[in-house]
């Protein structure tokens, strides 16, 4: 019985990774408004009762990929080594993925990552719904910081600005990607404006000037 359920869940998860591909791919080559889900589902080979089984909205085929990471944060805080503080381990884990280019990052000067992150920038669609994540992604974090000792309020507020500031780095990244510098050139003002946002974020604004 647990073997044939592996093996179901397995098959669902290599649909919905066909599916997404499929979409991600169709929308990098005409444009996320120019295609119809009916299209997506008939490239994909599924029909669109079976595409909106594991993607709610046209939106959600480009944005699972966010989906699958909005509890990043938290994670990291709950896995953080003992005396570690949350602020800390979550710097530390965004210098990596800096060194690693991790397209979620904006330092990632492959194409498809760049035409990716662009789509999703220039449709208002996606970058509305993209909040979504955003939010749920701050409620996940908040969560882990409270269960970390911090109270509530300060929880709250530090998901929502630690987010904030990620989003932006990112973009930062990803604007000067565009504007022609490459990841690695780039990579050294990532790092600085990583450290200097999370001293902000440590520190306070006002201790920062």
């Amino acid at each position: 019985m647990n073997e044939r359920m592996s093996l179901r869940e397995l098959k669902k998860g290599r649909t919905r990774e066909t599916i997404a591909e499929t979409a991600v791919r169709l929308f990098l080559a005409r444009g996320f408004d120019q295609v119809s889900v009916t299209e997506v589902a008939a490239t994909a080979e599924v029909s669109r009762r079976t595409l909106f089984t594991y993607f709610p909205t046209k939106e959600d085929l480009v944005l699972q990929r966010f989906a699958d990471h909005e509890d990043e944060a938290a994670r990291i805080v709950r896995s953080r080594p003992a005396g570690r503080e949350p602020l800390e381990a979550l710097r530390e884990a965004l210098l990596a993925a800096l060194e690693q280019r991790d397209p979620n990052t904006g330092l990632n000067d492959d194409p498809e990552t760049r035409a990716f992150f662009r789509m999703i920038l220039d449709t208002e669609s996606l970058a509305v719904r993209l909040t979504r994540y955003a939010s749920r992604g701050v409620d996940a974090l908040a969560e882990a910081l409270r269960e970390a000792g911090t109270d509530p309020l300060t929880a709250r507020l530090t998901a929502a600005q630690v987010l904030v500031v990620q989003h932006e780095l990112a973009v930062m990244n990803h604007s000067c990607l565009m504007a022609g510098e490459s990841a690695d050139d780039r990579c050294p003002e990532a790092v600085r404006a990583a450290e200097r946002a999370f001293d902000l974020l440590i520190h306070g604004v006002a201790a920062g000037k």
